[in-house]
């Protein structure tokens, strides 16, 4: 399958020809289920183009953990393959993707032969930390309202969508809530003239 490999720069031209040679490439339908719960890893996903959604279980609730973006991929995939421990999380196609899948099984020798390959892994492994620090941060200081229009707007960016097609119970999900939470907050958001729902989905029409 032809790509652009411009979006994968980040890797030495020695390093990304050993790892195309190696690895698949494959188109994933919106919806897709890439990785469960407890499952072990088998390949290890570099977004060339689309959208991943990767999140965590707590007492039958999800929690949206990152989304994985072209020229990103999973550091916690990364950890569980090295480790050969089973998945803490679940990984999701959100938005139809283009990926790039590398066997688990040359991860040691890239690493020892390629000192780009760990860089790109510390760059996630910060880029992740960072988005961590932001959720506490949006769960400790601010309140319902905000946290949603915010996660709206992401979402819109990250989609190229407005309106965002999305149910009350998928928004509950990720915002690790309640659905009639959603749905009383995103009534507020519309009567503040924020936003506007239609069976097109939820469209944002101003900022907070």
């Amino acid at each position: 399958m032809e790509f652009d490999k411009k979006i994968l720069s980040f890797l030495k031209p020695q390093l990304l020809e050993s790892i195309l040679e190696k690895s698949s490439i494959q188109e994933f339908e919106k919806g897709t289920e890439l990785l469960k719960e407890r499952q072990y890893v088998k390949v290890l996903p570099i977004v060339i183009d689309g959208l991943l959604k990767v999140y965590s279980s707590f007492d039958e609730k999800e929690l949206l953990l990152y989304y994985i973006e072209p020229s990103q991929s999973c550091v916690m995939t990364f950890y569980s393959a090295l480790k050969n421990t089973p998945s803490k999380v679940f990984a999701t196609v959100e938005e139809k993707s283009t990926i790039l899948l590398l066997p688990i099984k040359f991860l040691p020798k890239w690493i020892q032969d390629y000192p780009d390959f760990n860089e790109l892994f510390f760059n996630q492994y910060n880029l992740r930390y960072l988005d961590l620090l932001e959720t506490i941060g949006h769960l400790l200081n601010d309140k319902m309202d905000k946290r949603l229009f915010e996660h709206l707007e992401k979402k819109s960016l990250l989609t190229n969508g407005n309106p965002i097609k999305m149910s009350h119970s998928q928004l509950a999900a990720e915002l690790g809530t309640a659905r009639e939470v959603i749905s009383r907050v995103l009534k507020k958001l519309e009567m503040d003239g924020k936003i506007k729902q239609d069976p097109q989905g939820i469209k944002i029409i101003s900022s907070l």
